[in-house]
Parts: structure tokens; C-alpha cells; sequence
């Protein structure tokens, strides 16, 4: 099932929660796969494996090397590209991958625009 409503999740590091809003609307199979990892653990016990000053810090990796993670789908899937959705402001949470349609498990949150 695709989700078709804004999505919520918290995020509990040792740093503290981190409460995500998610645009299921724009972005569903993107959506549904972030949701359900945390749903079945997948990100229990997995650190942030990369950070850069002032931009963003990189998770979702459960062998920590930034090559790892599968998406609830198999291996990878395809990009969800809308207009409506930007990387420009603090908090945003995107998936990260190695280019086109390669969306994994790992995602990035951002620290600033």
C-alpha cells in the first residue's frame, strides 16, 4: 500500500529524538519504504556513518561503510521526483543514493540552508 497522507516518525538517536514529517502525497513508494524500516527496525543500533559541517548528516547504513542497505522493495528503487519537494531549509530528510534510481535504505538529513 502506498501512503497518500503526510506521514510522521520519530527518529530516537543518542542525541536525542528527531521527529520527521514525511510528504507521503509527493513521494509514496519513498515514503512507504523510510516508514516501514522503522516500522521493522532496520535502523535500530545503525549510527550516522557520515556528516559534513554545516550541511548534513548521513544514516541508514546497517554495515556503517556508506555502501550498504536495501530498500523494503529488494535492492534499490526508482526516484520519486517532484518540484514541490526541496533541499533547502534545516531538517529536511531525503534519501541518499549513488545516482539515478538507486534509492536504498540510506537517507540524509540536513543542518541548514
Amino acid at each position: 500500500h502506498n501512503p497518500t497522507a503526510k506521514g510522521y516518525v520519530s527518529l530516537h538517536t543518542n542525541l536525542g529524538d528527531l521527529n520527521v514529517e514525511l510528504h507521503c502525497d509527493l513521494a509514496p513508494r519513498t515514503c512507504e519504504n523510510f516508514i516501514e524500516l522503522c516500522k521493522g527496525g532496520y535502523y535500530d543500533g545503525v549510527g550516522f556513518h557520515r556528516s559534513i559541517r554545516n550541511f548534513m548528516v548521513q544514516g541508514g547504513d546497517p554495515t556503517g561503510t556508506g555502501r550498504g542497505g536495501e530498500s523494503v522493495y529488494g535492492k534499490t528503487f526508482a526516484d520519486e521526483i517532484d518540484p514541490r519537494l526541496r533541499h533547502d531549509g534545516r531538517g529536511v530528510l531525503s534519501m541518499a543514493n549513488s545516482g539515478k534510481d538507486t534509492n536504498g535504505s540510506q537517507f540524509f538529513i540536513l543542518f541548514k540552508s
